[in-house]
């Protein structure tokens, strides 16, 4: 995955610290929508500067994809799984009220291993990014 960034400072010889805008679904066309509230603040991360950028440039960072797939699924795929399958495995056994409690109780079981995850990602530095090139 690719994506345009800032170089906001170097943090030693090889990495510096990016910013890069939050993506998202919408596109940003805000005059055409105004519904989310989303300002498009930046997202900071260390990546690796093989290129020599200096701050306030604009370069192209590259992230792994399969690492950004593993967490969407994690994220998204497995709370709506753990929810579904809590729906249907408690309208075995109970009534409509305990349905609907364990789908939910399901749902949040299935958020902790993002939660979990998100942690260690943050004790670990974050996504790991390479500047390919000048912008």
């Amino acid at each position: 995955m690719t994506q345009i960034a800032t170089i906001e400072k170097l943090l030693d010889a090889d990495h510096a610290q990016i910013a890069v805008a939050r993506q998202t679904a919408c596109g940003h066309d805000c005059s055409e929508c105004a519904g989310c509230g989303v300002s498009g603040a930046p997202v900071y991360a260390r990546a690796k500067n093989s290129i020599g950028a200096k701050p306030g440039q604009k370069v192209v960072v590259e992230s792994s994809t399969k690492n950004m797939l593993g967490i969407i699924a994690l994220v998204y795929m497995v709370p709506v799984v753990l929810f579904l399958l809590g729906y249907f495995i408690a309208g075995a056994f109970f009534g409509v009220g305990g349905q609907y409690t364990a789908a939910v109780l399901a749902f949040v079981l299935g958020l902790i291993p993002a939660v979990l995850y998100d942690r260690r990602l943050r004790r670990r530095g974050g996504l790991d990014f390479n500047i390919v090139r000048l912008f």
